[in-house]
């Protein structure tokens, strides 16, 4: 393991001699694999790439024309727009209700994005909004998804899983495909449930035996639940609707979602990057693809080397799991007192002690696309080769404001 990190820092340090850091890289030799891994584990079902876990409309691309990965899921409806006017798509899920107007506006009034785009619906006001927004006899039918939360409710008032849609039963569901049916210019051609607390939670987190048997011991419970109230969600929603897609999943859950036999399409993202977060899957971690580099500026001390800036946190909750990992050169850990920091970073270890300013350190982001959010570009490294990519943001792009 030593020597192919030592082998990959080499390769990154050599493709990438001629920049300044900060500076973010993708291995494109590792994002094609671990593309290829997820669709011999989506075993036959088209995946929709979620674009949040990407933010860049190369590697979008690079993945689309990979077979097995087939539309995207987008999470804004400006976005969305976005990348079908650019052509990455024809075929857009938005993950998330909309209440964006102007976005509305320009959804219902182009024929071409009314037909490539479907939006998420939970509850009928949403519906109410879009009528507000354009007339139901003056626009194109709005496509519609709903989505079914897929949280575990093991006995009253317990909730396990993260708080999404507020449709959870199979009747909750059919409720509001009925409703829908009953609104002139909708057409609900799909169901999304979403299961975090499969796929977005290690079973295996490094140092936490006892919280690893736990969440096994939870998910081995939740998923059966899930598969028997998804299938009779679908059901129910069928019979006010003929759907042309069920999508579930995520990357760590591809595998057992694609089994489902009520699932037409799964999604995943997070997994072409393989971030930190990642590690902690016991049935497969992608390789590591996504990379970041700063500069060691000083050493206040023996076995201590600061790089400038480093506070590249992950959302989520408050705790280790969310900071990034110093990766390469291998043994570098933070000040327990510091941590990451927004102007420099203390870093300890043997390691430290070899490094002098101006070298490089490589980290990992525990989450996938967020690391776009702080470059402009991309450096996409084929062997020895580095080509910029343009990021959302370099791209004069913020979807999330």
């Amino acid at each position: 393991m030593l020597t192919d990190r030592n082998a990959l820092r080499q390769r990154l340090e050599k493709a990438t001699d001629h920049l300044e850091t900060p500076l973010a890289v993708v291995d494109l030799a590792a994002f094609d694999d671990n593309a290829d891994q997820l669709s011999t584990r989506a075993a036959g079902k088209p995946i929709r790439v979620a674009t949040k876990s990407v933010r860049c409309r190369k590697l979008l691309e690079r993945v689309l024309a990979r077979p097995g990965w087939r539309g995207v899921m987008a999470y804004t409806l400006a976005e969305a727009i976005w990348l079908v006017r650019a052509g990455v798509t024809d075929d857009a899920l938005v993950a998330y209700p909309t209440v964006d107007r102007a976005a509305l506006r320009e959804l219902t009034g182009d024929e071409r994005l009314a037909a490539a785009i479907t939006i998420m619906v939970d509850h009928p006001s949403q519906l109410d909004l879009v009528d507000q927004v354009s007339a139901p006899g003056s626009r194109p039918a709005v496509r519609l998804c709903i989505e079914l939360d897929a949280s575990w409710k093991p006995a009253g008032s317990l909730h396990v899983g993260v708080r999404r849609s507020p449709v959870h039963s199979a009747v909750q569901a059919g409720a509001l495909a009925r409703t829908i049916a009953a609104r002139p210019g909708f057409a609900l051609v799909g169901m999304m449930s979403y299961e975090a607390h499969i796929a977005g939670v290690g079973d295996d987190p490094p140092g936490r035996a006892v919280r690893g048997r736990a969440i096994r011991i939870m998910q081995s419970r939740a998923f059966p639940e899930l598969l028997d109230r998804r299938a009779a969600a679908v059901r129910a929603v069928r019979e006010h609707a003929d759907l042309e897609f069920v999508n579930g999943g995520g990357t760590g859950s591809i595998a057992a979602t694609s089994a489902d036999p009520a699932v037409t399409e799964v999604t995943a993202g997070s997994g072409l990057y393989g971030p930190t977060l990642f590690d902690a899957y016991r049935n497969w971690q992608p390789a590591p693809a996504a990379f970041f580099a700063l500069s060691v500026v000083r050493r206040p001390a023996p076995r201590i080397a600061t790089v400038l800036g480093g506070g590249w946190i992950a959302s989520g909750p408050a705790e280790t799991s969310r900071l990034p990992q110093p990766y390469l050169p291998e043994g570098l850990s933070f000040k327990g007192d510091e941590g990451p920091g927004e102007v420099q970073t203390p870093l300890l270890g043997e390691a430290a002690e070899r490094l002098r300013p101006g070298d490089r350190v490589w980290f990992r982001h525990a989450k996938a696309g967020e690391m776009c959010e702080h470059v402009n570009e991309l450096q996409l490294i084929d062997g020895s080769n580095t080509s910029p990519a343009p990021t959302y943001r370099g791209e004069g792009h913020a979807f999330l404001g």
